[in-house]
């Protein structure tokens, strides 16, 4: 015999709360119109009867306990403006990558400090303050969730890179050989910086939400500083010893390393105060806000 009761959410959607306020915000299905109840009213009402179990589980979670406990929406329903942050966030952690992996073909001789680095050195630290920000605002699951989509991307680039070198050239054409050259050169840089970028970037992750765990949330420096001080450390040494093995001598690539860590841990002191920037306006601007 067919069930006759109504399906769930039929007529009514739950898209989130608002704490501020202690308010439940409801859409209506049919118009798209968006009403906001007080939780201890639509306890009473008969809109709560077409919500689904999991909705009327997290209404009376947010009742209980005064609107302090976090349900599934504070992740899935965030603000529109949020996740658009946090896309932008992942297209410049992408971008930086990127960047940094193509640059460091060229090695770039300082004759004042007789130092050789490559141009990615000055700017690569900037992706430890991106997946900063994004492990203080969006938490460490959709920080990791970044750095994934980073080095997916980075090693489809490498594939589509590396085909192009077997692709018939044009004879006579005097950039066939320096191409290939180059993109023999840029693809084993970009091997390598996949694998010093993921290992790098989890250990700066882990440490930064551990530090916080341990701090109770506090001195936010602390943990920018030092998650950052040992991932510039991983990254360094498997970066530069998987790119240039073999075609360097030991002793110029450790010195390379070395100079890497200086310049990188000087951007890691420079990266608390932007650190500190990006979370006073993400609670004021994005976080203030959505629903919660």
């Amino acid at each position: 015999m067919e069930n006759n009761k109504t399906p769930d959410n039929s007529k009514y959607k739950l898209l989130g709360f608002e704490k501020k306020h202690n308010l439940v915000v409801i859409m209506v299905i049919s118009t798209g119109k968006i009403v906001k109840i007080k939780i201890s009213e639509i306890l009473k009402n008969e809109i709560i009867d077409d919500l689904s179990k999991s909705e009327i589980k997290d209404i009376y979670r947010k009742h209980y306990s005064g609107g302090s406990a976090p349900t599934t929406y504070e992740m899935n329903d965030r603000h529109e403006r949020s996740w658009l942050t946090y896309v932008a966030l992942n297209l410049l952690l992408f971008a930086l990558y990127i960047f940094t992996n193509v640059a460091a073909t060229k090695l770039v001789y300082i004759e004042l400090f007789d130092i050789v680095v490559t141009p990615g050195v000055f700017l690569y630290p900037l992706t430890f303050l991106i997946v900063d920000i994004l492990n203080e605002s969006y938490g460490l699951k959709l920080a990791r969730r970044a750095i994934l989509f980073a080095f997916a991307s980075n090693a489809f680039i490498i594939i589509l890179l590396s085909s192009t070198s077997y692709l018939p050239g044009l004879e006579g054409w005097k950039l066939d050989a320096p191409y290939t050259e180059v993109m023999t050169h840029v693809s084993s840089v970009l091997v390598a910086s996949c694998i010093s970028f993921l290992f790098s970037e989890y250990a700066n992750s882990y440490l930064l939400c551990k530090i916080k765990e341990l701090t109770y949330s506090r001195f936010l420096f602390l943990r920018v500083f030092f998650s950052t001080f040992f991932a510039v450390i991983i990254d360094s040494f498997l970066f530069c010893f998987i790119a240039f093995y073999g075609t360097m001598q030991n002793s110029d690539i450790l010195h390379i390393v070395y100079v890497q860590i200086a310049i990188k841990m000087c951007f890691a002191v420079f990266n608390i105060l932007p650190a500190y920037g990006a979370r006073s306006l993400f609670k004021k601007y994005i976080a203030g806000s959505q629903t919660a």
